[in-house]
């Protein structure tokens, strides 16, 4: 049973989802003043913060394990430090191939000083809008994880969601851990949203 101050929160979250998407389709020419109001309601009562997303490879083993997993992911209008942090597992635009999405963890946004392991490396600082991102498993060697280490820094906007919950198989699954501003933002989406029976039927073995 989810609780009255739950309800609240998510409605809350869905209000500024919904303001922020039509705001962005607004400004881009894509609705009529006409239209703007009538797009966050459409948001507020017939969207949803989140959709499935079919993970392959190992990269992010064991936060994501074994090939396949599906994952529940709530949607970021903008991904921006006040939306997505450090430490978060977030999906993003792929940078050398525009048509596929990664999964990955966030491990540096602007500001942050990056210091190789390797001393021929010269140490920078991530600009406005760039962050880095790394894949969790630990076993693979850096050209095999596709993260940063290969491609470099990634402009922020390149992010599309944070991961909430993954099932690897119908007997194995859970919330995924992300930073504490992550989850403690995302938990009433979580609890609202989370259908484990829904994930079960989409999965893709």
């Amino acid at each position: 049973m989810v609780s009255l101050s739950t309800w609240f929160r998510y409605i809350a979250h869905k209000v500024e989802y919904s303001v922020s998407v039509s705001w962005k389709n607004y400004t881009r020419g894509q609705i009529s003043d006409r239209e703007l109001h009538d797009s966050v309601w459409k948001y507020v009562f017939h969207g949803k913060l989140t959709y499935l997303h079919w993970n392959k490879g190992e990269e992010m083993a064991p936060t994501i394990g074994g090939k396949v997993g599906t994952l529940l992911v709530r949607k970021l209008p903008s991904a921006d430090p006040t939306r997505v942090f450090v430490g978060d597992v977030v999906v993003l635009k792929d940078p050398e191939k525009s048509d596929n999405y990664l999964v990955r963890r966030l491990a540096a946004i602007e500001g942050y000083e990056m210091v190789s392991t390797d001393e021929k490396d010269e140490p920078f600082v991530l600009e406005k809008d760039q962050c880095w991102v790394l894949a969790d498993n630990e076993n693979i060697k850096p050209k095999e994880a596709n993260d940063s280490r290969a491609f470099g820094p990634v402009p922020m906007t390149n992010i599309v969601g944070r991961v909430l919950y993954c099932l690897r198989t119908a007997v194995d699954h859970g919330p995924v851990q992300n930073s504490y501003f992550g989850m403690r933002k995302d938990s009433p989406v979580l609890e609202v949203e989370l259908d484990v029976d829904e994930i079960v039927k989409n999965h893709r073995a």
